[in-house]
């Protein structure tokens, strides 16, 4: 009996022997490609682009910044529109912007657009970070600190590469101002030949956390100031 279960055994051992060796002749699959690299042509994609739709959204509290959310449209020139939820006197408040001439416009629940000084605007939140190359997501883009490429996700229909990364403090505050720590920065990239950013999502710390996305890239956007 004993012998019979040794050779049971062993024909059980040998199968998953040959299991195994049988799926090690499976071609490995394609590696993925290097951070640095992907980084790198996506950054000077950003740089490229005249006009996105994108969207902002604050999870949690970030002391200083005002903003919790932006939707909207926006160019390389800096001119901007769209709607968003601020924080005013602990109330958050649905308000729409423009944003023309280096001028911002908001508009509240009631009444008309209030033009804001150029000296509070920025204060509030200024849009056209988003796509200036010396603070926005392509700087977030170059700046990135040891990165790596951990896979590939498909968001809202597009292949991407999810690329990750350390970002210092002084290099969020030009699109997330009011942090005052640095951040482990997700990029979801483009896996086509458009390498452009998709997403980035900028984890500050358990409580709070930024989400950035650009849709409709280069598609034509007019900015008017209110009448």
């Amino acid at each position: 009996m004993t012998l019979r279960r040794i050779l049971v055994g062993a024909c059980a051992l040998l199968v998953t022997f040959t299991a195994a060796a049988c799926g090690s002749d499976d071609a490995p699959s394609e590696p993925l490609p290097d951070a640095s690299t992907l980084i790198q042509d996506a950054a000077a994609a950003t740089r490229d682009i005249e006009s996105t739709h994108f969207t902002i959204e604050v999870n949690g509290t970030i002391p200083g910044l005002a903003v919790h959310s932006l939707d909207g449209d926006l160019t390389r020139s800096g001119e901007a529109q769209g709607t968003g939820t601020l924080e005013q006197a602990g109330q958050l408040v649905e308000v729409s912007f423009v944003l023309v001439d280096d001028t911002l416009y908001l508009k509240g629940p009631t009444g008309g657009y209030q033009k804001i000084p150029a000296a509070l605007s920025s204060s509030i939140y200024d849009p056209s970070a988003v796509l200036d190359p010396e603070r926005g997501v392509a700087k977030l883009l170059t700046s990135l600190r040891d990165p790596r490429t951990e896979g590939t996700d498909e968001l809202d229909g597009v292949a991407t590469y999810k690329v990750s990364g350390d970002l210092a403090e002084d290099v969020l505050t030009g699109v997330v101002p009011g942090v005052n720590t640095g951040a482990e920065v997700t990029f979801w990239l483009r896996a086509d030949d458009e390498p452009l950013p998709v997403r980035a999502t900028a984890v500050l710390n358990d409580d709070a956390s930024v989400d950035i996305t650009l849709s409709d890239v280069n598609k034509p956007v007019t900015v008017e100031p209110p009448a």
